[in-house]
């Protein structure tokens, strides 16, 4: 019966899928001669989605989920000219992978670079998208990624540049994400509770914002009284919104897949059934190329990857994703690899597949080392200037459950960060930076990354400090991960940088120790990203140039750790910020009354 479903969902759907999947597939590179000023108007308002079966609340842009991918080319100019139609709460896009050189104002990160967008006001971001990648653009304000506020943002070498690996087949954007029924008001009020309530794990996992959810579990079928159900959702099992995504390529050619995760809270592990993956970018930046039979993705992070076409071409194949680092409590989500000209509706006949063991965190270790940069890249700076020791802990503060980054657990400032720097309003965050080191790590003394802490005794408490870096300072960067409050129990936390690429130093076990850690450095050829992820019980090294005068977030992109104060700032160059837009202030210190 659940074959059936799936078959009648991809017949409906059969001829919209294949027009929009080979548009793609034939798209995504631009013969231009010159760079160009694309502009968008968009319109953020909520929508009644039902991506997964179930239908609920998310928030759009122009009444689509997921929301437009836009198509650049390096070089381009974007103005993205957005209107927030949300009656009730402000809003602000952080443009993922974009450094924003020159124009930190339009970063996106909501109290950081600039005041939300409040509910019927338009805001203009304007900025260049300096470097071919697959990026993302999302949601930054309290949980809104999680309600569907995001989408992908490919950008394209231009004319006289080519990439340094060929395929023939075309581009395909597979944007994946987790998914969840409850709504992140709900959420974030769980997470803002005495006592705590934790979100608890997805529902399901999306392909390009496809999945499709047993109405069998515990919600009733569309049609029928939602009374009993969480929230009053009702599932239908017929919506061909729900059908599965569809990659049709044709046997033999090779296809680059952009692949990207938008995940709330899970890491996963992306495999498509018989086939091998070449890696040859990550996160916009070109590697050594490298083959696997699954790929790591952790949240916000983006990879180029090439698929050839080589299997048995009177087949369809499942493509598959699992989380990675939680004990499973979601289904593989799936998507179909059509060979054409098969119907889409041929269903593989073998098990979804499956990828490495949830908690094997060696193979994800090692998985991570494979990364290398492409000879002729940028190279690290072969000394640093500056280090920092940054540890992520969970706390018990006055009560309530949070995450701390050197005992300073993050809350937002009602000024901007980047206009209190500029204007000099001293008074608008805490003027002591966050510690440079853990203040467990006294004397040179090394703390037991495996216990678990104590919750009637904690160290931390509430802040907005900021690292202020020189500009051009060399930065190293070690963060260190431990246990949680529960026993037995370490997760994985990616790290995003704004506004910047960072170069992966090393990964490690257990705790970082500065004379002899650093010994195992990848000095050579590391790779340079802008997400990272800090695994179990262990750490991990980056170095940073302090060359982009603004203020910039630097935070774990798990949304609910987020939420809960997982996260800092940077400051630099602030003797050489640009003039401030009029558009980005009017909160905190910044309104006209303050003055």
């Amino acid at each position: 019966m659940e074959q059936q479903n799936l078959r009648s969902l991809l017949l409906i759907r059969s001829c919209v899928l294949a027009v929009v999947l080979l548009a793609a597939a034939a798209g995504g590179r631009d013969s231009r001669a010159e760079a160009a000023v694309l502009e968008y108007d968009w319109e953020v308002g909520y929508l009644a989605a039902a991506p997964d079966c179930v239908e609920k609340m998310v928030i759009a842009i122009n009444g689509q989920f997921p929301s437009p991918t836009i198509h650049a080319v390096e070089g381009d100019t974007l103005v993205v000219k957005l209107k927030n139609n949300l009656p009730t709460e402000g809003l602000s896009i952080h443009w993922h992978g974009i450094r924003k050189r020159g124009t930190p104002f339009y970063d996106g990160s909501a109290f950081v670079c600039q005041c939300p967008i409040n509910p019927g006001e338009t805001f203009t971001y304007k900025f260049v998208v300096d470097r071919a990648g697959t990026y993302f653009y999302h949601g930054h304000l309290a949980m809104q990624r999680a309600t569907g506020l995001f989408g992908s943002l490919i950008v394209s070498l231009p004319p006289g540049k080519t990439e340094p690996f060929s395929y023939d087949g075309g581009d395909v954007n597979v944007l994946l994400s987790d998914w969840y029924h409850k709504y992140i008001y709900q959420q974030e009020q769980g997470l803002s509770s005495i006592p705590f309530q934790f979100v608890g794990e997805p529902q399901l996992l999306l392909i390009q914002g496809c999945g499709k959810y047993n109405c069998s579990l515990d919600l009733p079928p569309g049609g029928s009284t939602a009374s009993s159900s969480p929230d009053c959702l009702q599932c239908n099992a017929t919506n061909p919104a729900c059908a599965p995504f569809v990659l049709p390529v044709q046997p033999g050619k090779t296809y680059r897949l952009c692949i990207g995760s938008m995940a709330t809270l899970s890491s996963v592990n992306f495999k498509i059934e018989n086939h091998i993956l070449t890696v040859v970018a990550a996160d916009g930046r070109y590697i050594e190329p490298f083959v696997v039979d699954n790929l790591d993705v952790y949240s916000e992070q983006s990879y180029s990857v090439l698929l050839t076409a080589n299997q048995d071409p009177t087949q369809n194949y499942w493509v598959g994703v699992n989380v990675r680092g939680r004990k499973p409590a979601t289904p593989t989500g799936l998507a179909i690899l059509q060979y054409l000209p098969n119907s889409e509706c041929l269903l593989p006949p073998t098990p979804a597949p499956m990828g490495p063991v949830w908690n094997d965190f060696a193979e994800s270790v090692a998985q991570a080392q494979k990364y290398s940069a492409k000879k002729g890249l940028e190279s690290a700076p072969r000394t640093t200037s500056h280090k920092l020791l940054i540890l992520m802990t969970q706390n018990i503060i006055n009560g309530y459950t949070r995450w701390a980054v050197n005992n300073i657990s993050q809350v937002p400032s009602a000024t901007p960060l980047l206009a209190a720097f500029k204007f000099k309003l001293w008074n608008a965050f805490n003027q002591t930076p966050p510690p440079q080191r853990p203040p467990q790590y006294t004397n040179n003394k090394h703390f037991d990354s495996f216990a678990t802490p104590n919750p009637n005794t904690t160290h931390a408490s509430l802040g907005n400090g900021v690292y202020v870096s020189k500009l051009g300072e060399v930065v190293d960067i070690v963060l260190q991960n431990t246990n949680t409050l529960v026993p037995n129990n370490s997760e994985i936390h990616p790290w995003h940088f704004h506004g910047h690429n960072f170069w992966v130093l090393g990964y490690g076990e257990g705790v970082f120790d500065p004379r002899n850690s650093t010994k195992t450095y990848n000095l050579v050829n590391p790779p340079l990203r802008n997400t990272v992820a800090v695994f179990p019980h262990g750490w991990v090294a980056i170095r940073f140039i302090a060359d982009n005068p603004g203020v910039w977030p630097f935070h774990c992109h798990v949304e609910p750790h987020l939420f809960v104060g997982m996260g800092t700032v940077f400051a630099e160059g602030i003797h050489k910020l640009p003039h401030i837009p009029s558009q980005t202030l009017g909160c905190g210190l910044t309104k006209p009354t303050s003055w």
